[in-house]
């Protein structure tokens, strides 16, 4: 073993496990999971009791362009943070500017960077601090031919395609983009994720569209442009939708999560299948923070730990046909977070300044990247 992570609760939805035990590493992949494995002269043995040992988190909407577009983070200080191994960059980059996100973030980062290409040539090339221009408000811009092209390319890190709609992002264009966004993902066999924000077009317009394996982020976002219908309940399409295998992406961000969405969808039993930050530049330092603030918050919502770290870890896997990922089962991916659960009381808000006290907050305290101890105490 190269690694063994002794003491802590290990949480692997995965496998249905939730046990004080051991976790070994070899060869940059998960080797065995037991009580007393055995130890080499050379194995790095950290103590972690009192923790959670978790799946390497895998945060489904983040925006890692780092550099080349002004909403961007880096995605590595996001990981020692946060605790994310694999972070989803969801269409900052498009064809046009795809070879340089991999060459220079991609490629060079420690931590796993999996993406959706944007339809639009340059992605979500001017939002930002003092700008927010909607990319797919303007039709020249998209670009399926070449969109096709990178994708075939670029199998191993693109992971579907993505498109922004709605009236800050598509604008007059309505649902248009989408429909070409739709065609390429068709073609190539990929997934899409749709980000939807106030309509036109409408929550229903979006979702009717989707096909099974397809994503909606922003699935509980505030009015206008919400789930349920004046009387509370889910609404038909969402339902339906769900039943065809479309998967609903929380995709906080600065303008999509409210916790009366969230609220009103639990009470109904809709959980989201995957949690996600939506971190960029304008929601780092507030409302959305960080993953472990997003995933915190759906505890102090009612949902349980295990379903907490499922959904940033193996549902985001399925999501992404990515098995390998989110797991910690021998032959897995050598990823692995260690959170602690801490208790007090703590503030948490939304995108409309409503404040929730909560008295749970997982923190990131540890990272292990391809078998290593990557960073933590």
């Amino acid at each position: 073993m190269d690694l063994i992570l002794t003491g802590g609760r290990v949480i692997d939805p995965s496998q249905n496990l939730d046990a004080i035990t051991e976790v070994g590493f070899a060869n940059g992949k998960v080797a065995k999971i037991g009580k007393a494995l055995p130890r080499a002269p050379h194995t790095d043995v950290r103590n972690v009791a009192g923790h959670i040992v978790t799946p390497g988190l895998i945060d489904m909407h983040t925006h890692v362009y780092w550099g080349s577009t002004s909403l961007s983070i880096d995605a590595e200080d996001f990981a020692r943070s946060s605790g994310v191994t694999t972070a989803i960059d969801t269409g900052s980059a498009g064809p046009g500017n795809f070879a340089g996100f991999r060459k220079h973030v991609i490629e060079r980062s420690q931590t796993r960077i999996l993406a959706y290409l944007h339809i639009s040539h340059a992605g979500i090339y001017a939002f930002g601090h003092g700008i927010e221009v909607g990319e797919s408000e303007n039709m020249r811009l998209m670009n399926p031919a070449a969109a096709i092209e990178v994708v075939e390319a670029n199998r191993d890190v693109i992971v579907g395609m993505k498109v922004r709609v709605g009236r800050y992002s598509s604008g007059d264009q309505g649902a248009a983009p989408l429909d070409i966004a739709l065609q390429v993902a068709d073609q190539t066999g990929a997934p899409l994720m749709a980000h939807i924000d106030e309509p036109p077009p409408s929550y229903d317009d979006v979702v009717n569209r989707l096909r099974p394996g397809d994503v909606l982020t922003h699935c509980f976002r505030p009015f206008p442009n919400v789930p349920y219908s004046g009387q509370g309940k889910v609404k038909a399409c969402v339902e339906a939708a769900r039943k065809r295998g479309v998967f609903f992406d929380v995709g906080h961000g600065g303008g999509s999560f409210a916790f009366k969405t969230a609220r009103t969808m639990l009470a109904n039993g809709f959980l989201p299948d995957t949690i996600s930050s939506d971190v960029h530049v304008l929601c780092i330092n507030g409302p959305a923070f960080d993953q472990v603030t997003t995933l915190s918050k759906f505890l102090c919502l009612g949902m349980n730990l295990n379903e907490v770290i499922a959904a940033s870890t193996c549902n985001a896997a399925y999501a992404l046909k990515r098995p390998e990922l989110g797991s910690l089962k021998p032959g897995s991916v050598g990823d692995a977070t260690i959170l602690s659960l801490d208790e007090g009381r703590f503030d948490y808000v939304d995108v409309v300044g409503e404040h929730l006290i909560g008295d749970r907050k997982l923190n990131s305290r540890g990272v292990v990247v391809a078998g290593k101890w990557w960073h933590g105490g």
